[in-house]
This record gives structure tokens, C-alpha cells and sequence, in this order.
């Protein structure tokens, strides 16, 4: 077991052809994924005030909404995180800022 591993107690769900509440979930997550994909594309785009604010609405529930699947999922154990180790987030770091600096410079 990796002690960097963050995560919650798994909720079993039956295995077999039939779809239970993991794969289920699982789709949501894609579909909300993609349709917040789909709705920065369109924020990006809209050619008037009216039309972007109609857009930023239905994105911002959509998010919420993506967010809070996964955050279900994550309760039920369904997903693990792995803990970065300090150096390489701040070897990480260096590299963006260094590519920043360059792009600015």
C-alpha cells in the first residue's frame, strides 16, 4: 500500500455485464466533463453580452455540478489521489515559472 495514497473506504458495488452506481457515476462525471469543456469553448466565443451571460450561467452549474460528482465518487472511495512529494512540486514550479519568465521576457 502507498502511504502518499489519499483516500476514503471504497464502496463495493456488484461486478458483472450489468451497470451499477460506480459505472453510472462514471458516465455523469464524463459528461458533465465534457459539456464544461463545451461551455469555455462557447464562453469564449459568444458574440454578445446577452448570450455569454446565458452561457456563464448554465457553466457555472454545470462545474458545480461536475465538482460535486466528484466529490461524491471520492467519498465512496471510488478514486485515490496520490500525495505529490515536496520536490517534485517545487521542481514543477520551477519549470512553469521558468517558461513564464520566458514568454515575458
Amino acid at each position: 500500500m502507498n502511504n502518499n495514497q489519499i483516500k476514503n473506504p471504497k464502496t463495493e458495488v456488484p461486478t458483472g455485464p450489468n451497470l451499477n452506481d460506480k459505472d453510472y457515476m462514471n458516465s455523469l462525471l464524463s459528461c458533465l466533463k465534457e459539456m464544461v469543456k463545451n461551455y469555455t469553448v462557447a464562453l469564449t466565443e459568444a458574440s454578445n453580452e446577452n448570450l455569454y451571460n446565458e452561457f456563464k450561467d448554465m457553466y457555472d452549474k454545470y462545474i458545480n455540478l461536475q465538482r460535486e460528482t466528484y466529490e461524491l465518487m471520492f467519498r465512496k472511495g471510488w478514486y485515490v489521489l496520490e500525495e505529490a512529494e515536496a520536490k517534485k512540486i517545487s521542481s514543477k514550479y520551477n519549470t512553469l515559472n521558468q517558461e513564464f519568465t520566458d514568454l515575458n521576457g
